[in-house]
């Protein structure tokens, strides 16, 4: 049995909303004696709600350990991500970040999940992971404020490090100033001569600070590249089937500009799978991409290429995609299938199924 709480003013269920009850009611008594006889048991829903209570009372502990008798009873998206939100309170960021996995591990698009890992992740030093994990919500919810400052501090805190990063390898590169000039000691200079070259100094240091800028310049567009490289050279050597849309998207965007690491990608997934990967999250974009990487081994592995363009049919609102592909991406698909997929090469088979898919992509002849 849980301990009796003194009755007080208690916020309105939900997600840690913030409206009041009655002074009369105590919700988490009420909550308790629903599963107070020995002859009943608590269940996951209950748990989840006596949890948000004790949040909203500020007792993170008690409600980390209703969700998660939750979660041991029946887990849920919510219910993880709640506990999530609890552990951040308490500033247990590594929990929090576990925690907002498992939950999209359950539900992909849970919007929640991915602001309350960002934020983990921020807190974490995971910057770049916190700015995807951001910008995956905003594609799901574009007009959300919140996201959209969150998104905004992640980045602004990452191009801070890289720039810090800059200024760190210019002090290496620059050292200390000797007092020596080609083994000689520097002699001192009477007043009339410093102020006769104090002119050419100051010119001579505006092209240094003006040289600086261009430099400082190149160099975060050299770091940033050196950057991307390592990280395509990582995901090359760890390429492992995503099990779901957000892994998908990060690995593909991890590998952009190189379709031969995405195909090796895409012909690491199964393609039956693709509909339980993607479910409801799969973007126009990603899908015009992945049409464009088939392209790419169409004519080696011409039934492992098929295959994917049928499986992709099967997911998940794939009518409502091909309604909002744009003019542009609809010629591009025309043109793929006229110069690519219709060839002297595709044998009548492959041919057939071709001309099915056509119009299942709405493509005009």
């Amino acid at each position: 049995m849980r301990p009796q709480e003194p009755n007080k003013e208690i916020p309105k269920s939900g997600d840690f909303g913030t409206s009041s009850y009655s002074r009369n009611y105590d919700p988490i008594n009420t909550i308790s004696s629903s599963f107070g006889s020995e002859d009943s048991l608590p269940d996951a829903a209950s748990e989840k709600d006596l949890g948000n209570e004790y949040f909203k009372q500020k007792k993170f502990k008690e409600a980390i350990d209703c969700y998660s008798r939750s979660i041991a009873l029946s887990p849920t998206a919510v219910a993880f991500a709640n506990r999530a939100m609890s552990y951040i309170k308490i500033k247990r960021f590594q929990e929090a970040e576990n925690d907002c996995t498992e939950a999209l591990n359950l539900d992909d698009r849970y919007i929640k999940a991915y602001s309350r890992r960002a934020t983990a992740r921020k807190e974490l030093g995971k910057l770049k992971e916190s700015i995807e994990d951001a910008e995956f919500a905003l594609r799901l919810e574009p007009h959300n404020q919140e996201i959209k400052k969150q998104y905004a501090a992640a980045k602004s805190l990452y191009e801070k490090r890289i720039l810090q990063k800059i200024s760190e390898q210019e002090k290496q590169k620059v050292g200390k100033l000797d007092t020596k000039v080609n083994g000689h000691s520097i002699q001192p200079v009477s007043s009339s001569t410093q102020r006769t070259g104090m002119t050419a100094v100051e010119d001579h240091c505006k092209k240094i600070n003006t040289s600086g800028k261009q430099a400082s310049k190149v160099s975060v567009q050299e770091l940033a590249s050196r950057a991307a490289l390592r990280a395509k050279v990582l995901a090359a050597e760890n390429i492992t089937p995503p099990t779901s849309a957000y892994q998908f998207e990060a690995s593909w965007r991890g590998l952009s500009g190189d379709r031969a690491l995405q195909a090796k990608l895409l012909k690491a997934i199964s393609p039956s799978a693709l509909p339980q990967i993607f479910k409801n999250a799969l973007t126009v974009h990603i899908l015009v991409d992945i049409i464009k990487c088939v392209t790419t081994f169409f004519i080696d592995e011409m039934d492992l290429a098929v295959n994917i363009l049928e499986n992709l049919t099967k997911v998940p609102r794939f009518d409502t995609l091909i309604m909002f592909l744009s003019s542009n991406d609809k010629a591009d698909l025309a043109k793929i299938w006229d110069e690519v997929f219709y060839n002297e090469a595709t044998p009548i088979e492959f041919a057939e199924k071709l001309d099915n898919l056509r119009t299942k992509y709405c493509l005009k002849r």
